[in-house]
Order: structure tokens, then sequence, then C-alpha cells
């Protein structure tokens, strides 16, 4: 029989069939091309079950093949990779300005990591109504100028207020499997409920003393919407830790440099300090902007201080 994996609540996992939703178990284990993971079953997997005898439980018997699957590094096992979710058409990153701020860093790391995998991206800038100030303005200029140019969507709303959320967020989620993902208290879950009658999601006020959200999604969680598609919805990340990535790929995840490559002067070319450097002429040119070049020089150092 097969499913999809709609919740994984640790050792269980709830399955749907179509006609009925099974909790499932692993017997045994699965070994996942090279890759050590914290769950070696994601939210979004189809797989192939077996109803125990006598039971209403059962058996995951094979995992399908994935067709894609958004992945960071664990923060729990070193060495270790967690897979937020997998088959899905497209990433919804929801950032704020303030209570949390979402680094352009923050957002840079995830986007690398759907790239490498050729998923769409959306940025959903949450609680406009609080933006406020110069510096505000300026930040929220710098994300439809930064990452529009690139094909990046970006969406203003604010998820507490709005009551219009489903009118605004049906024309990208229709017939598309959308992962949710940023940091807690973003305003994921107030979307969520917005969007689904039955999610429920439990939401949180921002710590007043860490101005930072608390963590109220725990485990990953497929929902169904009135109109085809699914939402999955995540626990607030932190941070994101790219997985290895060769020095020469990283460039290939930033579509602003993707064009250029290949015309460097050297073909193993880090566009660090290297003579004849396509990237380092086209960012003084101004055609890669000085934020994005940073991030791209963050995550290689970063990379390299873990070889």
């Amino acid at each position: 029989m097969k499913g999809r994996v709609i919740k994984s609540t640790g050792s269980w996992y709830e399955v749907d069939t179509g006609e009925s939703l099974i909790s499932s178990r692993l017997k045994g284990k699965f070994k996942q091309a090279g890759l050590k993971l914290t769950n070696p079953i994601a939210v979004g997997d189809w797989v192939e079950i077996e109803v125990e005898p006598n039971q209403e439980t059962g058996i995951i018997r094979e995992i399908v093949p994935r067709e894609n699957y958004v992945i960071r590094k664990s923060t729990r096992k070193k060495h270790f990779s967690h897979i937020i979710a997998s088959n899905v058409d497209q990433a919804m990153l929801m950032v704020t300005m303030q209570r949390p701020r979402t680094s352009f860093g923050f957002i840079d790391r995830f986007l690398v990591s759907i790239e490498s995998f050729r998923i769409p991206g959306i940025i959903v800038v949450n609680k406009m109504d609080q933006m406020e100030g110069e510096d505000a303005e300026e930040w929220l200029q710098d994300i439809h100028e930064i990452y529009e140019p690139l094909g990046y969507q970006v969406i203003e709303t604010s998820a507490l207020n709005d009551e219009s959320s489903q009118e605004t967020f049906k024309p990208y989620l229709k017939g598309k499997t959308t992962l949710i993902a940023g940091h807690s208290g973003v305003g994921k879950s107030t979307l969520l409920n917005s969007l689904v009658e039955k999610a429920d999601q439990v939401t949180q006020e921002i710590s007043d003393y860490t101005t930072k959200g608390l963590h109220t999604t725990t485990f990953a969680e497929l929902f169904k919407l009135e109109y085809e598609g699914s939402l999955i919805d995540t626990p607030g990340i932190k941070e994101f830790g790219i997985l290895d990535v060769e020095d020469t790929e990283l460039s290939h995840y930033f579509p602003e440099m993707r064009e250029y490559l290949g015309q460097c002067k050297y073909n193993d070319c880090k566009h660090v300090n290297e003579p004849g450097c396509m990237i380092l002429q086209k960012l003084e040119e101004g055609y890669i902007h000085p934020y994005r070049y940073q991030s791209y020089l963050n995550i290689l150092h970063e990379e390299d201080s873990h070889r």
C-alpha cells in the first residue's frame, strides 16, 4: 500500500494513503545514499507500507525515491544532516524585519539549499503592519532590489491582521506542495491557521527578553488545502547550516553568478581573488549585489573551516 508521510513524531509516522491515515513505523534501517541523517524518513516522502496483522498500524517497507528535498546540518549531531521536507514544488521563506529580525545571510543560506535542487523560492515579508522607520524602509527596499531580479517572488503580508490571506496566497499555492520555513516567531503558524481551517497550530508571543520567537511547532507536518495543493509547516529554524558543498560548486547555487560561470580565466576559480575572474569583474560592474557576494564568501569560508 502506497501513501505519503504527512507527520513525523519521532519513531512514528502518519501516512496518508488517500483513503485513511495509518500510523506507521520503520522496521530495520534504511540506507540513504551515503547521507548520515537524524531522520531517515521525512514529511513529504512517499512510502510503501504494510498493515500489521490484526492491527491498525503499519510497517514502512520502502521509501519511494525522492524527487528533491530541503536539507540542513543537524544542530544536535555533528556530521549528521536533517531533511526538513521532501518532494516539494516550491519553498516559501517567511521573513520579518524585527521581532525577530531575519538577516540576509540566513535568507541566502536557505536559498542556496533549495537552489541545489532547483526548487523555486518565494520570500514572504510578514508583519508589514509593524514596519516603521527609515531602517525598516531600507531593509524592505533591499529585499525587493536584491531578490526579485534573481527570480524570487516577494510577497508582503500581515498574517495576523490579513483577512484576505486566502485570496493573496491561493494563486501561489494552488496545485503545489509548498514548504513554509523561517525563524520561530515570524508568523508561520498564524499564516497556516488562516489558510488551513483545521490546522489549529499553536501560536505564542515573541519573548520580550530575547525578541526571538518561541518554538511552537515541534514536528514538520503536511496540511492539505481546500483547493488542490498542500502546505508543509516546519519547526522554526534558528540557523541554517549548509551541507558540504565543493568550493567550485557553490557559485552554481547563486543565480546571478551562474550565467557567468565558465568565463573565468581558471577553470577551478573560487571567485575570491583570482586574476581574470569574471564574477569579480561583474561584482565591480554592479551586476552582483555586494550583500550576496558577502554571503557567498561567508558560506565558502565556513565550508573551508569544516574540511
